[in-house]
């Protein structure tokens, strides 16, 4: 059985490569994170230092999984491959229950302000939702199967 795959147009190419940089991003912003030295966290502030410190041991495991499953989605878009989708789908719902922790559990829209504690999640999971539409978009076109 042949399954037929469309041309896809130059733009496919330029936002699968900016979501694929996104991943990158977001598993480079995850390594500096994980490997971060006593010397940095020393120089953050009291109440960074608090909250780092007391996040649960699953949420580091989360917060990578969110990453890599983007940046492979990512990477998937780009050989043109459909399951870019469900680790889309799967790095927003990853996201989505990493920020419900930190805003949920934690008093950091009290302490930073709701602009401030909630502006890069938000986007974070915007650009997520983008993922997601790009790729049923590209699927209901033919560009990836």
């Amino acid at each position: 059985m042949t399954v037929l795959r469309n041309k896809a147009p130059g733009w496919f190419w330029l936002v699968a490569g900016l979501i694929t940089l996104w991943g990158v991003i977001g598993v480079a912003a995850f390594y500096m994170d994980v490997s971060m030295s006593s010397a940095a966290v020393a120089g953050m502030s009291d109440y960074d230092r608090a909250l780092r410190a007391s996040r649960p041991g699953w949420f580091m495991w989360v917060y990578g999984a969110a990453v890599w499953s983007g940046l492979i989605g990512g990477v998937l878009l780009l050989r043109r491959s459909v399951v870019a989708h469900p680790l889309f789908v799967l790095s927003l719902m990853l996201v989505i229950a990493m920020f419900g922790y930190v805003f949920a559990a934690t008093d950091l829209i009290a302490v930073k302000g709701v602009v401030v504690a909630t502006a890069f999640p938000i986007l974070i999971a915007l650009i997520g939702m983008g993922e997601i539409w790009f790729a049923t978009r590209a699927r209901r076109r033919a560009w990836i199967r």
